[in-house]
């Protein structure tokens, strides 16, 4: 885990052997499996709370994010604990969710967890701040936390302690939402709820070119959520679906649900998540993929892909996605319009991109369309680069609705097939 690394890479490490670092460096990471964080073991069937998540860059206009939150938290007046471990400017990353919550009708408070409060107060230190039995008591009387933006890996740095085990607060945060009420999150606070979470990761393309590693490109998350669901989030504005693919087959996850900007999950006891907000999410399931053991690149075939959005439910334990009650069947797909949706995608991995492939093909007669990803400049693997098939099954549904003003598609069921390809170097020359 990210914590063990820091422990490593401490001015005592300077003063080891190499032998002697490497010893020390598994026995930190042995002891963090042993007692990982994420509460791997919790009984998750017992929890009574609730997850708000959303993708990041969260609008204070949001409403029907933000009052769900405050729905869940026990409705108007309820306390809510913000902390900004995440955040680069922790005052400003609490003051905004803290004034936002309130004009919807929370009753929001700042933890003080962020190794920013260090550097101004040597009584703030996290590991004293976790631990301290005010902070506690706050969280105990609390009906919800709220974890801001930033790096997530600062939260689970100050969340856990030194030995790997959970510190005090966070204890006290689980307790929280086993009893009923709602933990929330916004990007790098969207992360840390699954087991596995993105933690130095590269951009999208060099992750599939060079796959992830434990304890580098990914490290475990808090686990709220379960063991068996992978969260990412800022997903359908920055092409980060793919990214998602490596971590679930490395980590053997069967389902992962990515989350964009100004969009959240709302994820109940009862074992249904529904989209709220501005965009969507795309839900990757992985029960029937496969992958091609002698190519020697990433590649995987038989992968399912859904697009839910605003009012789309999916329910966990019958795998059965319910769209949103204002959104009609599409069973014309034979109009000259609907013919006219691209096929191809020079950039799979561009804004929106992958939601434009997915519900224009929804729209089309066409059984398949396809996507690339690949650079022209990088020195990682250079010419290498994958070809996205999208391609509708018996399962296939779309639907649609512009009730609200503007489109908004579900699109349920595409297979999903990715392989390498080699790219011609240069793509193109200027005509002389």
């Amino acid at each position: 885990m990210t914590l063990t690394v820091t422990c490593v890479f401490s001015p005592l490490h300077q003063c080891l052997s190499m032998q002697g670092a490497v010893l020390l460096r598994l026995t930190f990471i042995c002891l963090s499996l042993l007692s990982a964080p994420s509460q791997a073991n919790t009984d998750l069937s017992k929890v009574r709370g609730s997850l708000l998540i959303a993708g990041g860059a969260l609008r204070n206009d949001n409403a029907a994010v933000w009052e769900k939150l405050i729905e869940q938290a026990g409705g108007k007046d309820s306390k809510i604990a913000v902390i900004p471990a995440a955040s680069g400017n922790p005052d400003r990353a609490a003051e905004f969710v803290v004034q936002t919550l309130k004009k919807y009708g929370g009753n929001a408070f700042l933890i003080p967890l962020s190794i920013k409060y260090e550097t101004k107060d040597s009584q703030k230190k996290t590991s004293q701040i976790n631990q301290d039995p005010h902070w506690i008591s706050q969280i105990e009387r609390a009906n919800g936390v709220y974890f801001t933006g930033g790096d997530q890996a600062k939260i689970t740095r100050a969340l856990v302690n030194a030995d790997g085990k959970p510190s005090a607060m966070l204890n006290a945060i689980w307790s929280l939402y086993q009893r009923g009420g709602v933990i929330a999150g916004t990007s790098a606070g969207a992360a840390i709820m699954s087991t596995t979470m993105f933690n130095d990761a590269k951009g999208v393309l060099a992750t599939l070119k060079l796959g992830v590693s434990d304890d580098k490109e990914i490290a475990p998350g808090l686990g709220f959520i379960g063991k068996d669901i992978f969260i990412d989030q800022h997903l359908i504005i920055r092409g980060r679906f793919a990214r998602m693919l490596p971590v679930m087959l490395k980590k053997n996850y069967k389902l992962g649900i990515g989350i964009d900007e100004n969009t959240a999950l709302l994820v109940r006891p009862q074992h249904n998540i529904e989209v709220l907000g501005y965009k969507g999410a795309i839900l990757i399931d992985f029960n029937n993929v496969k992958t091609n053991s002698s190519l020697p690149e990433f590649n995987l075939q038989n992968a399912g892909i859904s697009y839910l959005s605003h009012g789309d439910r999916f329910e966990l334990e019958s795998k059965q996605i319910i769209p949103g009650t204002d959104k009609s069947l599409i069973s014309n797909t034979a109009s000259e319009d609907s013919d006219q949706a691209a096929v191809f995608f020079p950039n799979i991995l561009a804004n929106t991109a992958v939601v434009e492939l997915m519900s224009g093909l929804a729209e089309s007669s066409r059984s398949s369309a396809l996507g690339l990803a690949f650079d022209t400049d990088s020195k990682i693997k250079p010419g290498l680069g994958f070809e996205f098939t999208f391609s509708k099954t018996p399962e296939s549904k779309a639907y649609f609705s512009s009730s609200s003003g503007a489109e908004a598609f579900t699109v349920m069921r595409l297979r999903l097939d990715v392989r390498p390809v080699k790219m011609a170097q240069p793509l193109y020359e200027s005509i002389k």
